[in-house]
């Protein structure tokens, strides 16, 4: 159900019927509800009394509030985790950065948010605080994929001109994770992920008008 989420087969605002979604799986409505109520609990669908469950629909405020609070855990986990980040470990940092930039092209947008997904995910993994690890996972199961997947126009292409910007970000970070300054990565870390949330922003919100 999860995957189902993130991939687009359940739909933002769509409603998940358990005796369907268990006659869909071939399971008992048992499992659906525990389900149900996981997924709840990761904030990838809502509980709304008398009526159901659906999947969360997120709207253009919603967006610029997520980015903002990913900005401030992720900037803190790349401060703790330049201090403490190991040569093989920045080894594997740097490995991923430039495989990312091999799928710099829109038509690689897919694989592009996939690797872009496991390097924020080593960074703020390497930082070994597992409140911040607990926390930013939690977040990135719905980051950006389900996020940006709610809005048809950034579904299966990428920003406009977004690209370029975001290489010459996360080289800003490696370096400063490289050279163990703890200010530096998080700083480049914050404002990489609040001008992407911002472009992301104005984009929506040119698409609206």
């Amino acid at each position: 159900m999860r995957s189902a989420i993130f991939d687009g087969r359940y739909k933002p605002g769509e409603w998940l019927r358990q005796e369907r979604i268990a006659q869909d799986l071939g399971v008992s409505q048992m499992p659906v509800r525990e389900a149900l109520k996981e997924l709840a609990a990761e904030g990838l669908i809502e509980h709304v009394p008398y009526r159901g469950a659906r999947v969360i629909a997120f709207s253009v405020d919603d967006v610029l509030d997520l980015y903002t609070h990913r900005a401030f855990l992720e900037g803190r986990a790349a401060f703790v985790s330049a201090e403490v980040i190991s040569a093989e470990e920045f080894a594997e940092v740097k490995a991923l950065q430039l495989e990312i930039e091999k799928y710099s092209a829109p038509e690689s947008v897919i694989k592009y948010r996939e690797l872009n997904r496991k390097l924020h995910q080593l960074i703020y993994t390497v930082s070994k605080r597992e409140y911040l690890i607990r926390t930013l996972s939690q977040m990135w199961a719905a980051f950006p994929t389900m996020l940006i997947a709610n809005f048809a126009a950034t579904a299966v292409h990428p920003l406009p001109d977004h690209d370029p910007f975001d290489i010459i970000e996360h080289r800003a970070i490696v370096s400063a994770l490289e050279a163990h300054n703890s200010q530096a990565a998080e700083k480049a870390m914050k404002d990489h992920i609040l001008a992407t949330g911002m472009q992301l922003v104005t984009f929506l919100k040119a698409q609206q008008q």
